[in-house]
């Protein structure tokens, strides 16, 4: 473990399964925790930009999902229990006995996968950009993908992904460019058998059916055009559980809170002052 002289803590957790899991601890000393989990195909530098608030306030984990970033990509496929568990030997070896799970995408499935199978680790969950469960043609786009991957490599998926991810005209606007190029890099620098691992625990995600035994203070997040996380679907989540609130992001796609980082952040500050 190195500690380097922001106060920010890196380090590599060996899970009971041999995976080394790469996470990052910076913030207020004293502060409650606070969970970053972050998407498919990202690392945890998509919160580069949420960390600069909430570290004012509250004590900051995130981590890279196994097969992403700097953790280790054991072979797959993965499933929602073992995330959880992942994140929750995190939690043990940091003695972090509660804490708010904020995610998007994959990490918001994760985020509600804790509050579901282990709520006493679970204060308020922030789910982003995420949905419930998984439909025949949402199964079919993870076929597709993985198909593509075997067939090309993972870079063949990449601005396919990103036009999905961003709307139009975020795309098109050249001030996003080193925006833009992160989100690429981090792509690009996923492990395949990551993606795929991930891709294909989407194919069996199943957690709409335990949303009403939820009852933690939950927030749930999307972007007004995302396509993988609509809003009638994380609206209908929200609704399902017992504390759910819901807010959409005009003018933003998936990873909304890349391309509306001051709506997102508004959202979230408000929500974690108020519950």
């Amino acid at each position: 473990m190195t500690t380097i002289d922001t106060g920010r803590t890196t380090g590599k957790l060996t899970l009971l399964d041999g995976t080394r899991l790469h996470y990052c601890t910076e913030g207020k000393p004293d502060g409650d925790w606070i969970v970053l989990s972050n998407s498919l195909a990202t690392d945890l530098r998509l919160w580069d930009a949420e960390v600069l608030f909430l570290s004012k306030t509250m004590r900051v984990l995130r981590y890279d999902v196994r097969g992403h970033g700097q953790s280790d990509a054991a072979p797959g496929p993965y499933n929602f229990d073992q995330l959880c568990d992942d994140l929750v030997q995190l939690m043990d070896h940091l003695s972090i006995a509660k804490a708010d799970v904020m995610g998007i995408s994959l990490g918001g499935m994760t985020a509600l996968g804790m509050g579901i199978k282990h709520p006493g680790r679970v204060r308020r969950i922030l789910c982003c950009d995420a949905r419930a469960d998984a439909p025949d043609p949402y199964k079919a786009i993870w076929d597709n993908n993985i198909a593509r991957l075997h067939a090309e490599n993972l870079a063949a998926l990449c601005e396919p992904t990103l036009e999905r991810w961003f709307t139009g005209p975020y795309l098109a606007d050249a001030a996003n460019t080193s925006q833009l190029d992160k989100v690429r890099d981090m792509f690009n620098t996923t492990a395949p058998e990551g993606y795929e691992g991930v891709a294909r625990c989407l194919q069996s995600l199943d957690l709409k059916g335990g949303l009403t035994n939820l009852k933690h203070p939950a927030l749930f997040v999307t972007g007004a055009n995302d396509l993988a996380a609509p809003v009638a679907v994380m609206q209908e989540m929200a609704e399902l559980a017992v504390n759910g609130q819901f807010h959409a992001i005009e003018d933003a796609a998936h990873l909304s809170n890349l391309e509306q980082p001051e709506a997102f952040a508004k959202i979230i500050t408000t929500f974690l002052a108020n519950t």
